[in-house]
């Protein structure tokens, strides 16, 4: 069995799941004390641009949360069953799998979460908190701004992964 000290990258990544499942325990508390006005809840519920928040929350926890931990099982793979060393190029692929990976997953989900709360707040009418617009007003003042940076933030992400398959199979052929 390897040592602690070579399962460096399978903790780096569930540390990094750990992070994000606190920020999603966050993210879930104005959704069941509902606080702010209108309510989350209310905005997930009213469906429309509160969707781009559902879509957001949920792809949050199975990418951010669930994705990392299952890099880390990876790692822990070659790591610890097949005892291979993550070094040199291997480490640094490594290192950018863990940055563009989590970066990209958290501005592009926040960024959709954001967008809905507020495109879906904005269409409420203003007696629970909303002002009432159009789905049309909406769109042009503000999902539509958001569609290009979720979608480079998704590139980023994309690109992590793509990066992390490269380190596995760097990780792969050492001896």
């Amino acid at each position: 069995m390897a040592s602690q000290k070579n399962e460096k990258w399978s903790h780096r990544f569930i540390i990094a799941a750990i992070i994000q499942s606190i920020f999603a325990a966050i993210w879930t508390i104005p959704i069941v004390l509902p606080w702010i006005k209108p309510s989350v809840a209310m905005v997930i519920a009213a469906g429309s641009a509160g969707t781009w928040f559902t879509v957001g929350y949920i792809l949050y926890i199975i990418v951010g949360v669930l994705g990392n931990a299952a890099i880390g099982l990876i790692y822990q793979h070659f790591e610890t069953v097949e005892g291979k060393v993550v070094s040199g190029v291997s480490n640094a692929l490594a290192w950018l799998q863990l940055i563009l990976f989590n970066f990209g997953v958290m501005a592009s989900t926040w960024a959709l979460m954001i967008a809905g709360y507020f495109g879906e707040a904005d269409l409420l009418p203003p007696a629970v908190g909303g002002k009432g617009l159009t789905e049309g007003q909406v769109h042009v003042l503000l999902l539509s701004h958001f569609i290009d940076p979720v979608g480079a933030f998704v590139i980023i992400a994309v690109l992590g992964v793509i990066i992390g398959a490269i380190a596995f199979f760097t990780i792969s052929l050492k001896e």
